[in-house]
Formats: structure tokens, C-alpha cells, sequence
């Protein structure tokens, strides 16, 4: 069965600094005609860092568009052409001061399928050693560890309910319990 919409035409409605809004016309695999809107974005990485005492390092900030705060993996934007594993390791260090010995790509997952393309690569971080944290402009963070039961069990309770962070965290259970 062939389930491939094609693009007929499309229409930039929004482009900011890192993503756009488009609206496509697009052919259905029936032969009809619809239109669909959706954002690009140019991806993203999540680091599951571990420190030598087995503890996350996790942050706490607030976000806009929610208007609160959430419990996160340190994570960040991939720049135009970056390689996916030296965002990670930028933003490792950007937002929490840390360095890693040594990096696994875990996964890729698509957060948000139904209206972006944005996707969120997923790294391991070991071997951590601390040199001082180098925010960006207008970013404010709290840093701070917490062990993967803690994390697990804060799922549950709803005090971690931020997505990436959520399938980051069973990524990473599931890694360490011998799943490849």
C-alpha cells in the first residue's frame, strides 16, 4: 500500500532564527488534495550524563512557551551542518560546565511527528570532569544531580514530564539493563 503524500507546492508562512512554518499542497496517496502545515527545525541533541557517582546531571528552567518551570537533560539546538555529537558535546559543556571521556549515540527520535520534522539525538555521556559552565546569552539554568531510580520514580509522580527527558531517561534504563 503506498501511504506517500507528495509535495505539490509550498508557501513559507513564518522563518525565524532557526525554524520555519510552512504550508504545503500535497498530493494524497488517493489522488486528492490537502494541505499541510508544519514547522522545520534544524534537530536537537539530549546528553544523559553520568557522574562517577552513578547521579544524573539534570537542570531545572523555565520555559516560555509552557510559562513554567521543568525538570530537564541538559540538551540544545544542532547549529547549520554541525555534527550531532559535537552539539552534544557543546551544549554538555555550555550548560553545565562538564566535559566527558566518553560519548555512545543511544538513539534518534522524532518528538513531535504530527507538525515538525525536528528530530532528537540522543547521547551517553561517561568519564565527566567539571570546567565551568558557559551559558549563552539569556539562558538561566539551574544544574543539579539526581540518581536514575530518583528520575524514574519522578516520572512516575509527574515531577519530570517534559518528553525528551522522559525517553531519554527509559533510553538510558534500558541501556544500562544490557538492551542494545
Amino acid at each position: 500500500m503506498n501511504l506517500k503524500e507528495t509535495r505539490l507546492d509550498t508557501t513559507v508562512m513564518y522563518e525565524g532564527s532557526f525554524m520555519r512554518v510552512r504550508k504545503d499542497n500535497v498530493l494524497l496517496p488517493d489522488g486528492a488534495v490537502s494541505s499541510r502545515e508544519y514547522i522545520t527545525h534544524p534537530g536537537a541533541v539530549a546528553v544523559l550524563a553520568i557522574l562517577d557517582n552513578g547521579n544524573l546531571v539534570m537542570e531545572r528552567q523555565f520555559r516560555y512557551a509552557p510559562q513554567r518551570e521543568f525538570i530537564e537533560l541538559p540538551a540544545g539546538k544542532i547549529d547549520h551542518g554541525e555534527d550531532t555529537l559535537l552539539t552534544a558535546q557543546r551544549e554538555l559543556l555550555e550548560e553545565t560546565g562538564y566535559v566527558a571521556s566518553e560519548w555512545i549515540h543511544l538513539t534518534t527520535a522524532w518528538p513531535c511527528i504530527g507538525y515538525a520534522d525536528e528530530r532528537m539525538e540522543y547521547f551517553l555521556a561517561r568519564g565527566l570532569a567539571h570546567q565551568g559552565r558557559k551559558l549563552d546569552d539569556g539562558e538561566f539554568l539551574e544544574v543539579f544531580e539526581l540518581s536514575l531510580p530518583e528520575a524514574i520514580e519522578w516520572i512516575r509522580l509527574g515531577k519530570i514530564n517534559e518528553s525528551k527527558t522522559i525517553v531519554g531517561l527509559f533510553w538510558l534504563e534500558k541501556y544500562l539493563n544490557g538492551w542494545r
